[in-house]
């Protein structure tokens, strides 16, 4: 009888054991800083599928040593699931560490400090201005007076984006004197009060332009608009550590085929420079686009011919009919993509731009970024701005390297 009842507890321990290492499931990722410079605020970006596909993932416990590390889980394609687990870190030039990440199949109510925010919010009457997390148009439909802010807008402490929800899709900015979140507050419209209060603004007129590094069609040697089929926009992620914004353009008429292009947008805490990775369909052959940003009136440029280009540049901020109580901004402009990528450079109109494309494949990445000299913590001057650019690309090129094992 004993025997039996021995027999049965350690069935029963044996089985809690398994259905607990069932529910974890643990790796180690090693991080390793070659470069010859400290990063800050490094990306750390773990694709749960390629971990484990058949293990569903709802929260987790990131640790460097002893001290446990914020992070987040993003559902990328809208199924509800985790497909990506990000968290960032500081590294020493030269420098390694290992950090111990445990998956987990159980919820948890572990919040942290959020260091980004996003909001998309439709324009009503009574100006509640309620939020949405996604909007599904026909691709000739007009609502971009029917969106506050006139579509999706993103922030970190350091700066703010927003994308035009119409055939534009426009990237604009906003400036801010002080690091801080000033979105959920202003709106991207600052009142007069707020203005005086030291509140950030609106500091660029993109008008039909690529703005602040938007990815245009190419067609009849100048930039055209993105007409599709259906136009989504939506907030895949609003934090706490990075917020994701996708633009899908579905069955657009293009260059001889019918393609549907998805163009997101990633922004991280800590970070002014955002990442735009753009996935088609299928994979294209020599179908072309337009990248670049807009040339500010009597802005002074910079380009180094493989991949980066910008300007420096003082003008109104808006089109003359709301320029009414503005003031002229000055503002620092940058894109950056790999060479490989590239077919020419090409300024045309009022853009400084590179007539870019997947070349075979199914995706490509660049990366925007902007100052305004309202900051009282950034850029001065052009030879302040190019300074940074320099630099700013050769981080992109010196990513840290990162290698998982399973435990």
């Amino acid at each position: 009888m004993k025997k039996s009842r021995w027999l049965a507890i350690g069935l029963f321990l044996a089985t809690a054991a398994s259905i607990a290492q069932a529910q974890e499931n643990k790796i180690t990722v090693t991080i390793s800083n070659e470069w010859k410079q400290e990063k800050t605020n490094e990306p750390i970006v773990i694709n749960l599928q390629e971990v484990n596909p058949d293990f569903t993932v709802k929260s987790a416990t990131v640790m460097d040593g002893n001290t446990e590390i914020p992070y987040q889980l993003d559902d990328l394609n809208g199924d509800l699931k985790a497909d990506e687990l990000a968290f960032l870190v500081d590294m020493p030039k030269k420098s390694k560490r290992a950090i111990t990440i445990t998956l987990s199949a159980e919820k948890s109510d572990k919040k942290f400090p959020s260091q980004v925010y996003a909001e998309m919010l439709l324009s009503d009457k009574k100006k509640t201005y309620p939020q949405i997390q996604s909007l599904t148009t026909p691709g000739e439909s007009d609502v971009y007076n029917s969106l506050h802010h006139h579509g999706p807008a993103f922030e970190s402490e350091l700066v703010a984006y927003r994308i035009y929800f119409d055939k534009r899709q426009t990237v604009d900015i906003y400036g801010k004197r002080r690091k801080g979140f000033e979105l959920k507050d202003t709106r991207f419209y600052p009142t007069k009060e707020q203005l005086a209060q030291g509140y950030g603004d609106d500091v660029l007129w993109v008008g039909s332009t690529c703005g602040a590094g938007t990815l245009k069609g190419w067609e009849d040697g100048k930039p055209s608009h993105i007409i599709p089929a259906l136009r989504t926009e939506c907030i895949r992620s609003y934090g706490p550590l990075r917020t994701v914004v996708d633009v899908i353009d579905a069955g657009w008429e293009y260059q001889g085929k019918q393609i549907t292009m998805t163009t997101r947008y990633i922004l991280y805490g800590g970070h002014r420079d955002a990442q735009v990775d753009v996935f088609f369909d299928n994979a294209l052959d020599k179908e072309t686009f337009c990248m670049g940003v807009i040339n500010v009136k009597d802005s002074k440029h910079y380009s180094d011919h493989k991949g980066l280009i910008g300007c420096w540049g003082t003008d109104w901020p808006a089109g003359a009919k709301d320029t009414i109580g503005k003031i002229r901004e000055t503002v620092g402009l940058a894109a950056c993509i790999p060479s490989k990528y590239i077919y020419e450079e090409r300024p045309v109109d009022a853009n400084l731009s590179y007539i870019v494309g997947p070349k075979g494949k199914d995706r490509f990445t660049y990366h925007i970024s902007f100052a305004s000299l309202k900051e009282e913590f950034g850029y001065k001057n052009e030879e302040e701005w190019f300074a940074y650019m320099r630099q700013w690309k050769d981080e992109l090129e010196h990513p840290c390297k990162v290698t998982i094992k399973k435990d």
